[in-house]
């Protein structure tokens, strides 16, 4: 009797020395291969290198809204409509109004070549701009706070009829407001992949538990208590998130940093890659990825170990 009691005893202690969080042997009922495995690393790694590209997306709006807001803010235009044959003075009598502007620089009269570049993709790149009556355009940079646009409006109006001044607030506004859309919906997609993420570290942390159900039964008849059991699959799962989230982080970051730069295209969607520290800011997705993983696995398993007796 004695020394069955003295072998339940060893027993007893030799499991709950396996389950130990220390030295790192509590996660060995967890199996290291299967689809359980590989299925968390592909999760954590894929959905990793989507948040690299949702994260991009979020700063590089963040920035072509900043830009807008500030290149749009920088200049007002002046139109300058009149007569054939009063278009010149009218248009000298606009420009003197202009050059004594406070806050604003020195007035450019745009030639009829640029006027032709801003109208060819409505009207092509051959349109006779000197035989047409276009109006003429004044473009007016602004250079300090002073500068008071509504009052130089009723100015113009006053002393020179036919000359509209534009702040481009009308085209910077809907600009502006579709790029920190843009902005919000890289951050929804963040969420949107960590809870995807959380969802398939759930699925797989539960397969892994019902596979092991017999080996649960046995550590609960010699005292293992539902906290240590789940334990040991948190562990586990933390750890395979965390290099599947470091994996496709870098597969990620190497993606974005071959895309085109604003400068060598020019286009819209260019200049989507990280910028300065920026670049720092996709190595906090496999600490996401971890959190993730050891919360979503906490999680099931003491709520499939308190379901299952």
């Amino acid at each position: 009797m004695m020394r069955r009691d003295f072998r339940a005893l060893n027993l007893r202690a030799f499991w709950q020395g396996l389950l130990r969080s220390d030295g790192g042997k509590g996660d060995r009922i967890v199996p290291p291969t299967g689809y359980t495995a590989q299925l968390t690393l592909f999760a954590a790694g894929a959905m990793a290198f989507l948040a690299v590209f949702a994260l991009a997306l979020a700063l590089a709006t963040g920035r072509l809204a900043d830009r807008w807001s500030s290149q749009l803010a920088q200049s007002v235009t002046v139109r300058v409509s009149a007569p054939a044959a009063e278009q010149d003075a009218r248009t000298q009598a606009v420009m003197q109004i202009l050059q004594t502007t406070p806050g604003a620089g020195t007035p450019h009269l745009m030639p009829e070549d640029e006027v032709a570049q801003l109208l060819a993709p409505w009207f092509g790149p051959d349109m006779p701009v000197d035989a047409l009556p276009v109006p003429s355009l004044i473009d007016l940079p602004i250079d300090n706070g002073e500068f008071d646009s509504d009052g130089l409006r009723l100015r113009l109006e006053a002393e020179a009829p036919g000359a509209v001044l534009d702040d481009h607030t009308q085209w910077r506004r809907p600009l502006v407001s579709a790029a920190n859309r843009l902005r919000v919906l890289g951050v929804i997609s963040l969420l949107l992949i960590a809870a995807a993420s959380a969802a398939m570290i759930t699925l797989a942390a539960k397969a892994a538990l019902a596979a092991n159900g017999q080996v649960i039964r046995v550590l609960r008849l010699i005292g293992a208590r539902d906290i240590t059991i789940a334990t040991a699959f948190v562990r586990r799962f933390t750890h395979r998130a965390a290099i599947g989230g470091a994996v496709g982080t870098l597969f990620g970051m190497a993606a974005v940093a071959v895309l085109p730069d604003m400068d060598a295209a020019g286009g819209f969607l260019t200049g989507l890659g990280f910028q300065g520290w920026g670049w720092l800011l996709p190595l906090l997705i496999p600490v996401t990825a971890a959190g993730v993983g050891f919360f979503a696995t906490r999680w099931a398993a003491l709520k499939m170990l308190g379901a299952v007796r």
